[in-house]
């Protein structure tokens, strides 16, 4: 393992543009050949809090330290497969879309028939910038708007409405319209999301001593006032109404990949004085995640492994390779305790390379990277389908 500081040398003899020309088409490689399928392309910018004073440390919009200087990292992600098509580290004050925009059009283009069936963010993305990018390329997209003014008035003549939907599994109705907001260059669908709030509500307030005391509302003042929350998107597929809802919130899934990403695989971790060198480690993180992911689905295909559990069933272990008749075999002894479950991960995994092996032997010419994708992604696949986004995919009307 070589030290902190010799990799900070290493990194510093690589322009920011041959470090492009790796990271990016390795990246890219590495997940592109799973795409058959229809998916969803997450986008979301994350905070990473600096302490020092480095390149583009620069205060901005950080909700958990505010008034820190930090680094954002948008990054793109391949829904619900669990990969990283791109990060890209920009300086703290360049949080908003705006910044990402120029990285989301370059891979919608790189994509090109691998294009996602969805693209889909929060309310930092619903804007026209974003909007247009995407009806250039006629992608489809399902975006949050902000709850400004316009919105809100919006929202205030809907509720008036008798076509809501009916309540689905969260609780949640929904009714659609069109509408031209201010700074739009065309009028767009929107699809307004209600749900009751029945419990959970509480009112910060101060005793007659200044003590601070919550005022829980019961079930009978919930139901006298009626409060609603409500969740206004943009989009122009043409899903339906009754799938929007639930194609929305499968993307809290994504969020628990950032949180990975960041706390387990150190990806708001390593920093150095400039931002190129940042911008390398960030991406040299991204794609050691990506690889480690397909290892872990091969070996367990049934549900995901995140890396706390993951690296010390599967690292925890002595090998030893021995070469015989042109042939090299790898031997590994686990020193984990749970060993039954370890040695049928690696089972799972010695299949996979065999499957390569036997398909390489068959066809001289095949992808073995490929092959073993697809191999993986087999395995899977009854169990991705079975998630509710992607039933909904096809679903038009």
């Amino acid at each position: 393992m070589i030290s902190e500081d010799s990799l900070r040398r290493a990194l510093a003899r690589m322009d920011e543009q041959a470090s492009q020309a790796w990271l990016r088409p390795a990246l890219m490689s590495s997940v592109r050949e799973a795409l058959d399928r229809d998916w969803i392309l997450d986008i979301d910018a994350s905070v990473k809090p600096l302490y020092g004073k480095q390149e583009g440390a620069l205060k901005g919009y950080n909700p958990h330290k505010p008034g820190r200087p930090s680094h954002v990292l948008h990054t793109y992600w391949v829904s619900p497969l669990r990969q990283v098509l791109d990060v890209q580290l920009t300086a703290g004050n360049q949080h908003a879309s705006s910044h990402a925009r120029a990285g989301l059009e370059q891979l919608l283009d790189e994509l090109g028939e691998k294009a996602p069936a969805l693209v889909r963010g929060d309310s930092g993305y619903g804007n026209e910038g974003i909007l247009v990018a995407l009806e250039q390329r006629q992608q489809p997209y399902l975006l949050r708007l902000r709850q400004t003014a316009n919105v809100q008035r919006l929202v205030r003549r809907q509720f008036d409405r008798l076509d809501w939907s009916r309540t689905d599994s969260q609780g949640f109705q929904a009714v659609q319209d069109e509408v031209k907001l201010s700074g739009w260059s065309q009028p767009r669908r929107v699809v307004i999301l209600r749900r009751r709030l029945r419990e959970g509500i509480a009112r910060e307030t101060l005793d007659d001593h200044g003590q601070l005391r919550l005022d829980f509302a019961d079930h009978h003042i919930l139901d006298a006032a009626r409060m609603w929350e409500y969740t206004v998107l943009v989009t122009n597929a043409d899903y339906r109404l009754e799938s929007i809802a639930q194609l929305y919130r499968d993307r809290c899934d994504c969020e628990n990949g950032f949180d990975e990403l960041k706390n387990q695989w150190g990806l708001s971790g390593f920093t150095t004085r400039d931002l190129n060198r940042s911008q390398t480690t960030a991406r040299a993180g991204a794609l050691i995640y990506n690889w480690w992911s397909w290892y872990c689905r091969a070996a367990h295909p049934g549900g995901r492994l995140e890396a706390i559990t993951s690296r010390p069933l599967l690292l925890a272990a002595v090998g030893k390779a021995a070469s015989h008749a042109g042939q090299t075999t790898l031997y590994l002894t686990s020193m984990h305790a749970r060993m039954d479950t370890i040695n049928q991960l690696l089972v799972n995994v010695r299949a996979a390379l065999q499957h390569v092996r036997l398909t390489a032997e068959q066809f001289k010419d095949v992808d073995r990277w490929s092959t073993l994708l697809k191999y993986v992604c087999q395995k899977i696949a009854p169990r991705i389908d079975a998630q509710p986004a992607c039933r909904t995919l096809p679903a038009t009307g």
